[in-house]
């Protein structure tokens, strides 16, 4: 299967014609780093698909305005290792969220292991963002991890790509290694309108934490 590569940093591709308009336009971005071993990623993987199969979270996808959203999973580890794991997927029907959810469950660990480039995962984040090609009335990056930046660009430059496209970035920290981890996706990570952090106390309980974020993230920005 061949890879496919993202750059950091890339402009706006022209939207096709037969593109629909979407709700929604959501990019997992998923910390596969050398403190990940594949039990844990297993979980995490699990987890998203488990919240895909969820009949509430489908519906609230396809809930909108538009009837639609597309969803996009990124893996990220160290400076310059990151990979598409799965494509833009349209999501306009409970069928559609569960061959997601299948596709999810099959994506091979396709970034090796290594440092926690936190923001050159953001920035990689973005930058699939600003390639969709579906218009979406809003665009979020939910990025899930177990650590602190430790290497590569500065996380607030990879906050700023995501900012300057108008996205909203929620974080899901695991904090059993990291007791601070909360407060530091709180402070370093997340940002946008209604921006949001879900803790969760370690990979037992990834499945819940990532099904009330992204029943969250269906739902829309709670601002007050």
């Amino acid at each position: 299967m061949p890879r496919r590569h993202l750059v950091l940093a890339a402009p706006t591709l022209a939207i096709p014609a037969a593109a629909a308009p979407v709700d929604l336009a959501l990019a997992l971005a998923v910390d596969v780093s050398a403190s990940v071993d594949f039990r844990e990623f297993g979980l995490m993987i699990g987890g998203y698909a488990a919240a895909l199969r969820d009949a509430e979270l489908a519906a609230r996808l396809t809930g909108g305005a538009r009837g639609a959203a597309v969803v996009a999973m990124l893996f990220w580890s160290g400076p310059g290792a990151r990979d598409l794991a799965v494509p833009w997927t349209r999501v306009a029907s409970p069928e559609d969220a569960g061959a997601l959810a299948e596709a999810i469950d099959h994506a091979p660990r396709i970034v090796p292991a290594g440092a926690t480039a936190l923001g050159e995962g953001l920035a990689a984040a973005a930058a699939l963002l600003a390639r969709c090609p579906y218009p979406a009335a809003r665009r979020v990056i939910d990025v899930s991890g177990d650590g602190s930046s430790n290497a590569g660009m500065p996380v607030a430059a990879g906050r700023a790509a995501a900012l300057a496209l108008g996205a909203t970035v929620n974080g899901l920290a695991v904090v059993d290694e990291e007791p601070d981890l909360e407060a530091y996706y709180r402070d370093e990570v997340i940002g946008g309108p209604g921006a949001f952090v879900i803790r969760a106390g370690d990979y037992a309980a990834f499945a819940e934490a990532i099904r009330r974020k992204l029943f969250r993230e269906a739902a829309g920005p709670l601002i007050a």
